[in-house]
């Protein structure tokens, strides 16, 4: 018997629900990294890159969490780019551990959120079993 699990009233599978926590966990460590990396102080300025849009990808990951609407993914994917082509336009591509920081978790999230809406517009359905159909 296929019985689908579902998020309640938005009908969306609970198996989706990984990439936003994975989202969240990125947007956390991207807020961080400028001083756990240690390029906070050599770049101070192209660093509020890293706060804003880990606090940015921590706020719509916690929206993706509770509501199941496509918006999120959408702002989610665009955050994604511009992460990954930031270090080119502010101009902090010569750091290594910055720009490789920012390219990384663009890239993971832009995937994530790209994954999330071939999902759902696939009406994938999530079984008993685990398996996304």
């Amino acid at each position: 018997m296929e019985r689908p699990l579902t998020m309640g009233r938005t009908e969306q599978p609970m198996a989706m629900k990984w990439q936003d926590w994975v989202t969240l966990v990125l947007g956390v460590w991207l807020f961080f990294s400028p001083w756990i990396i240690g390029f906070h102080s050599s770049m101070p300025g192209a660093s509020w890159n890293f706060f804003l849009l880990g606090i940015a990808f921590v706020v719509f990951a916690a929206f993706g969490l509770s509501l199941r609407s496509a918006w999120e993914e959408w702002v989610t994917l665009a955050l994604g780019l511009w992460m990954i082509i930031s270090p080119w336009i502010l101009a902090y591509s010569g750091i290594a551990a910055a720009r490789d920081d920012a390219v990384i978790v663009g890239v993971i999230n832009a995937a994530l959120a790209i994954w999330t809406l071939a999902e759902r517009r696939a009406g994938g359905i999530v079984h008993e079993q685990g398996v996304a159909h």
